[in-house]
Formats: structure tokens, C-alpha cells, sequence
């Protein structure tokens, strides 16, 4: 776990430093060659830097101990400001984008100056840009594949939305530096700044679907959303596992921050059983998860009778199906 902050605070430091020097190059180049797509692209760099801080400070925060007020930790809290970095990348980004591009479109016909300019920045730009996804895109790969998913899944199921930004950004930035090129190019080309308008309406298009896809991820993950699949299907294997265990009636889950997930479950353990016996059982499962999924944060079981009337209806109004499986030798 700390492995993989110190990962994640490698990635958006680097992205820092490279959006920084990148946002105030882009901003000397759209005032020398008067470009509308170059200064939508520098304020989508100042955006992205703004995001970079916004990253560091979620790292920090969510990943303070416990205490009394907040006795689950704050992780969640990585999530708010992660919701944050979207805001800011539609509000200072893509609406900024579409302010550059509307104006181009209505204003006079000019030609661009010195484009040349223009052209260095957005290749040196692209270099920078390339090497903070490079580093965004590894980290992502690499947990993927510990958590044994296909890249797109676990961009879909991740619960850790910093290095996820930080590679949505880089991927918006450098679509976004393409655009610029092309709106640069056939500006100089025609003499159209038409061109470099749809360019940059193209540019505050990506920045709005890149705030889109990281905004809905962190507003699921602060409603509470469930753990991954393998965990759910690993906790029901192990519990109806257990000799102990007659019927597994609940689960609930819900990740309560990053590689921290809450586990709830109600058990019908079998009637021969005494107290002691339950609390035994309970440590031993208990220990066992935690074991076999780091990501278990806490845990709490619950003995129930499985033909509960209203325990059966709250979980049919929930999932919209019977309660949960029968011990193995009854499924």
C-alpha cells in the first residue's frame, strides 16, 4: 500500500513539473502567434496543473490514520478532491477552450505570427507530455495486471482515481496537442483562423468527456460503491467454505478508500454450535480474509437465521433477487 503511494505521488509530481513548464511555454507561443487553439491549450496546461496539486493534496489527506471522528480513516477523501480535478478540468479547461474557439470563429480574419514558434512549443510540449503518460500509463498496466484485470476493466473498477486522472489528463493533452498542430497548420495554410477555432471547440470537446469519465468515476466511488468482483466471489467462497457455515443470507461491501474495502456479512451458522464456537468461527474467517485480500479493511460478521422474514425482503428490495447462496453442499 505504501509502495504504491509513493507510485502515485511519483506520477502526479512528474506531471506537475511537466504541465507547469508546459503551460507557461504554450502561453508565450499563443501571444506571439495570436493563436486561439495554442491559448486554449495553455489554459488547459494551467488547468492541468491546477489538477496536479489538487492530486498531491488528495494523496496526503486520505492517507491519514484513523481517529476518533473518522474511525474508517479518510480514505473517501481522495475521492472529493479526485471530483475536484474534474470540475477543474471542464471549468477552466474546456470552457475556456470553447470561449478561445467561439471568438476565433466570430472575429476578424488574421494571420497567424511567427507560427514557427508555435510549432516548437507544441513539439517540445508533446516530448513532456509523453513522458508523464508513459510513467501514468506503466503505473496503471502494472496494477492491472496485480490485480489480474484487462486495462480497460480496471480503468472501469479502479478505486484509486489519482493515477487515473493523471493518465486521462495526459491523454487529453496530447489529443489536445494535435488539434493545436492541425488548427496552427491550416491556419497557416488558408489564412482561415476558422480552422484554428474548430480546433480549439475540438480541444474543449476532449477536455469535457476526459472531465466527464473522471467525474462519474469518483461520484461512484463517494456514494459508496461495492468491492471488485474477485473480492465479492472470494468472500462467498471462503465463508461457504467454512464447515461452520449452513447458509451465506448477506454481503455487503463498499470501498471506504483506496485498497480499502469494508466487509459486511450475514452468516446462519449451523444450530449445534456454541457461543464460543461463533466467536471462534468469526476471528478465524475474519483473519482469513484479510489474508487472502489486503484490500479487507474490516470486517464484521453477523450470525442470522436464513428464513428471517424481514432480513429476506430487505435483501430482495436490494438486489432484487433472494437472499444469498446456501452452504457448498446445498447450492
Amino acid at each position: 500500500m505504501a509502495e504504491q503511494q509513493q507510485e502515485s505521488r511519483l506520477t502526479v509530481v512528474l506531471a506537475l513539473a511537466a504541465n507547469l513548464g508546459i503551460a507557461l511555454a504554450k502561453t508565450v507561443a499563443a501571444v506571439i502567434t495570436g493563436s486561439a487553439s495554442m491559448a486554449s491549450e495553455a489554459g488547459h496546461s494551467f488547468a492541468d496543473t491546477t489538477n496536479e496539486v489538487l492530486l498531491l493534496t488528495a494523496l496526503h489527506r486520505s492517507a491519514r490514520p484513523p481517529d476518533r471522528r473518522h474511525p474508517f480513516g479518510h480514505g473517501t477523501e481522495r475521492y472529493i478532491w479526485s471530483f475536484l480535478v474534474a470540475v477543474c478540468i471542464f471549468g477552466m479547461g474546456a470552457l475556456f477552450a470553447f470561449v478561445q474557439g467561439v471568438q476565433a470563429l466570430m472575429g476578424e480574419e488574421a494571420g497567424e505570427k511567427d507560427p514557427l514558434v508555435g510549432y516548437v512549443v507544441l513539439a517540445v510540449s508533446a516530448v513532456l507530455e509523453a513522458i508523464s503518460w508513459r510513467q501514468a500509463y506503466r503505473q496503471t498496466r502494472e496494477s492491472a495486471r496485480e490485480n489480474g484485470q484487462p486495462l480497460r476493466a480496471f480503468l472501469r473498477t479502479t478505486d484509486d482515481p489519482t493515477t487515473k486522472s493523471v493518465l486521462f489528463e495526459d491523454s487529453a493533452a496530447l489529443i489536445g496537442l494535435a488539434l493545436a498542430a492541425a488548427g496552427l497548420g491550416l491556419h497557416q495554410i488558408t489564412g482561415s483562423a476558422v480552422w484554428d477555432g474548430v480546433a480549439s471547440l475540438l480541444i474543449g470537446i476532449v477536455l469535457t468527456v476526459a472531465a466527464f469519465l473522471l467525474g462519474r468515476t469518483n461520484l461512484d466511488l463517494l456514494i459508496g460503491r461495492q468491492a471488485r468482483p474477485a473480492i465479492l466471489n472470494g468472500v462467498e467462497r471462503l465463508v461457504l467454505d467454512a464447515p461452520e457455515i449452513e447458509a451465506l443470507v448477506d454481503l455487503l461491501t463498499m470501498t471506504v478508500g483506496t485498497g480499502q474495502v469494508l466487509v459486511c456479512v450475514r452468516l446462519d451458522f449451523r444450530d449445534d454450535l456454541g457461543a464460543a464456537d461463533v466467536e471462534r468461527t468469526c476471528v478465524r474467517l475474519g483473519e482469513e480474509l484479510r489474508a487472502a485480500y489486503p484490500d479487507v479493511y474490516e470486517v464484521f460478521l453477523e450470525p442470522v437465521p436464513r428464513d428471517d422474514p424481514d432480513l429476506r425482503e430487505r435483501v430482495i428490495a436490494r438486489y432484487g433477487c433472494p437472499p444469498y447462496h446456501w452452504a457448498a453442499g446445498e447450492r
